[in-house]
Formats: C-alpha cells, sequence, structure tokens
C-alpha cells in the first residue's frame, strides 16, 4: 500500500469528464460552508470525504461520489438527518445521499441545510 495520500485531483483523473462541474461544485460549496473540514480521498471508494477529521465513518460527516451521469452527495449519518422533503435516498442503517445530476442543485437551499444539519450531528456525537 502507498503511504502518498490519495488526492481530488486522483479522484478527479478517474471521474467522466461530464460531471466534473457538479464534483467541483461540490468540493467548493463544502470547503466554503466549513474551510476547516478534513478532506480525504479515498480512490478505493472513488471518493472524497469530509469531516471533523480523517476517520470516515466516525469522523465525516458528507462525502461525494461521482458517477458518470450524477454525484451523490452523501451523508454518513444521513438517516438521523431532518428530511421533510424526502430526499435523501438510500436503504442503509445510517448513509443517505442525493444524486446531483446539474450544477443549478448546488445552490438549492436545501443542500447546505443538509450540511450544515450532518456537522451538527458529527458535533453532537463527538463530544
Amino acid at each position: 500500500m502507498s503511504s502518498v495520500p490519495e488526492t481530488f485531483d486522483d479522484l478527479r483523473a478517474l471521474t467522466d469528464p461530464a460531471v466534473l462541474p457538479i464534483l467541483d461544485g461540490l468540493r467548493a460549496l463544502i470547503l466554503a460552508f466549513d474551510p476547516n473540514a478534513v478532506e480525504t480521498v479515498r480512490l478505493g471508494d472513488r471518493a472524497a470525504t469530509y469531516g471533523l477529521g480523517p476517520r470516515k465513518m466516525i469522523d465525516g460527516y458528507a462525502y461525494i461520489l461521482p458517477y458518470s451521469k450524477w454525484v451523490n452527495l452523501g451523508f454518513y449519518q444521513g438517516a438521523a438527518l431532518p428530511d421533510a422533503n424526502g430526499l435523501l435516498q438510500g436503504t442503509g442503517k445510517r448513509l443517505r445521499h442525493v444524486k446531483i445530476r446539474d450544477t443549478a442543485q448546488i445552490t438549492e437551499p436545501v443542500i447546505k441545510a443538509f450540511l450544515i444539519a450532518a456537522k451538527a450531528e458529527r458535533i453532537a456525537a463527538l463530544r
């Protein structure tokens, strides 16, 4: 196993060019919302995690995972997040995501609301 950290540019290189604007837009949104977020890229997962520290399921509150036609904005504790409009998808015990299919979705207020709630949940859980 390489000791060289995997980077966001490495993830971009694996991503379909059609969704790169979405991938970059989501990253910019998350880092503008939380400039202190720890970004951890795991190419084995094909995703970037954002959190209070580097541990995916413990510190992470959000992730971005590119596909060929959309990018999932996921939340590690998404099942616990408020979702009055039923936008979060997924059937797992904890994880939920929203499929972002165009850059206009990134600026929808509900997306930032999910990030705020997800980060607050992790802060409360790790106290």
